[in-house]
């Protein structure tokens, strides 16, 4: 009977207790509820946003406009106090770019804002004799050296070679003290290391100088002056303009066309180590490439291919185009060096698009031979892919080519991009490859869906700012966030306005100290 009446007891006292446990739990609840449904809504809200600019299904006729830049326009200009070049520099700075055509661009621009940092005069950069083009035209052999410094003048000072100074009546030149920069070295190495040898020496010479200069920068004025330098003041010779546009005209004269980087070559096919499918004696070709040019280490075919390290190959970039919906009247235009492995590999290819063109078979006359040798022809390539109205690469990983040109038609209007996803679609392939083909198609379509088809997106390491410099060099009308307004239509003027103010304030104290 106690332990019966006792346990009633316990119930009665534990009544109101319990009951207010219950009001508690439910509170709780209600709040996790509230928070996770908050949670919901803007993680769907943020989802909506970052997958703004992919499509839900890929329709041809829109991929040949540009794609969608969401409000977003190109803007270099600078948008705070940004002052000219002073009169008196702390020195001059030379540097020498070594590499191909891209790697050089990307070190000019670099060379700029490391003289830009150091308060320095810049000489013409020094464009290396490269290896594998053998060309030794130099900067004046490729770029109009006239319009670089012009478009230039309100960011640094620039000279084509150091000039002789007079001392105890004799001229003199400035010897330059060689450095070597640390690779992707931080502002602070110039601003300490650099400076004060150059104020040291009066001038130093940086090389070799790629990739010598860190590309993420929290400043964003400093990048906005890397896109002025590769997107207006990097401009190519006359000659090859003309010829550029040319073949672009004959190209659009029948429609559409798209560029394809194909990046099938010995060099790239070494480096990635995808050796396997290629005869005995190919294999020891690229393997003696690959040893005699980088470093040891073992490469597995099977691994390499599965994780997208390989690049494609000719037919896999034709059956990623035909599953797209592209037919075989699309007009293709090849920016490639020699195929390696002969046309066996561009059979297929050629099978599904026979409408294949490269500067060659567009252009044949006498006037293209003379001047798409060495580095002048991956010029020409370069502005027909930019010009282009859809842009593949096939291989943008260490593709300095690839990768410059993505960001130049970024800038250049968001202009289509077609961007394979090679580590999703390789088990794809293989799966082909063994002979299960259902459904091929509908799976390379899903792949492509989730990539980005040229509009405005964040840049995720490893994307380069060369590959994406939104949205430091972008800029709204009407912005949500004030900083991402677009600068004044005559920033351009004020700048100018600078310059003469500078200048007639160095004349009137010139004048004064001749008067004293």
């Amino acid at each position: 009977m106690r332990r019966t009446g006792h346990h009633r007891q316990f119930a009665r006292q534990g009544g109101g207790g319990g009951l207010k446990g219950l009001v508690l739990k439910l509170s709780v609840a209600v709040i996790v509820l509230l928070i996770c449904t908050v949670s919901l809504l803007f993680l769907s809200a943020n989802t909506t946003s970052s997958k703004s600019n992919y499509r839900s299904e890929i329709n041809i006729e829109e991929l040949w406009g540009s794609a969608d830049s969401g409000g977003w326009r190109p803007s270099s200009a600078p948008r705070s106090h940004w002052p000219p070049p002073p009169t008196e520099s702390n020195g001059y700075l030379r540097v020498r770019c070594n590499g191909g055509l891209n790697q050089q661009r990307s070190a000019i621009c670099n060379a700029v804002l490391a003289a830009r940092i150091m308060n320095a005069t810049l000489v013409l950069p020094e464009l290396d004799a490269n290896s594998f083009w053998h060309d030794d035209s130099g900067f004046h052999g490729i770029y109009d050296v006239e319009h670089f410094i012009k478009t230039l003048r309100y960011d640094v000072r620039i000279v084509e070679s150091i000039p002789e100074i007079h001392k105890n009546g004799k001229k003199k030149k400035i010897k330059a003290a060689q450095l070597r920069p640390p690779r992707d070295g931080p502002v602070s190495w110039y601003t300490s290391v650099a400076l004060e040898k150059m104020k040291e020496h009066g001038a130093i010479y940086l090389t070799p100088f790629s990739h010598r200069l860190a590309e993420e920068i929290d400043n964003p004025e400093y990048q906005r002056l890397r896109c002025r330098v590769n997107y207006h003041a990097l401009r190519f010779k006359p000659h090859i303009m003309k010829l550029s546009q040319s073949i672009v005209d004959k190209l659009r004269a029948q429609g559409h066309f798209m560029s394809i980087h194909l990046r099938f070559e010995m060099d790239m096919l070494a480096f990635a180590g995808c050796l396997d499918i290629f005869t005995p004696n190919e294999q020891k070709i690229l393997s003696k490439y690959r040893k005699e040019n980088f470093a040891d280490k073992t490469l597995i075919y099977k691994e390499r291919r599965a994780i997208g390290k390989c690049p494609l190959t000719p037919e896999e970039v034709g059956l990623i185009l035909h599953a797209l919906g592209f037919d075989n009247s699309t007009r293709i235009y090849l920016a490639a060096g020699e195929l390696f492995g002969g046309d066996r590999f561009m059979k297929p290819f050629r099978a599904l698009f026979p409408r294949l063109d490269n500067h060659s078979t567009v252009e044949s006359s006498d006037e293209l031979v003379e001047n798409t040798r060495g580095l002048a022809g991956s010029a020409v390539d370069y502005m027909v892919c930019l010009l282009s109205d859809i842009f593949m690469p096939t291989y943008d990983g260490p593709s300095n080519f690839a990768n410059n040109l993505l960001g130049h038609r970024l800038y250049y209007g968001f202009r289509t991009t077609i961007r394979p996803d090679r580590k999703a679609l390789a088990p794809i392939f293989i799966d082909r490859e063994n002979g299960r083909q259902a459904g091929f198609e509908e799976a390379v379509r899903q792949v492509m869906l989730n990539t980005n088809f040229g509009g405005p997106h964040k840049r995720v390491s490893p994307e380069s700012f060369y590959t994406n410099s939104w949205p430091e060099c972008f800029c709204q009308i009407t912005p949500d966030n004030p900083a991402n307004k677009c600068p004044p239509n005559d920033v351009l003027d004020i700048l100018n306005n600078q310059l003469e103010r500078e200048a007639a304030n160095n004349s009137k104290l010139t004048i004064s100290a001749a008067e004293r």
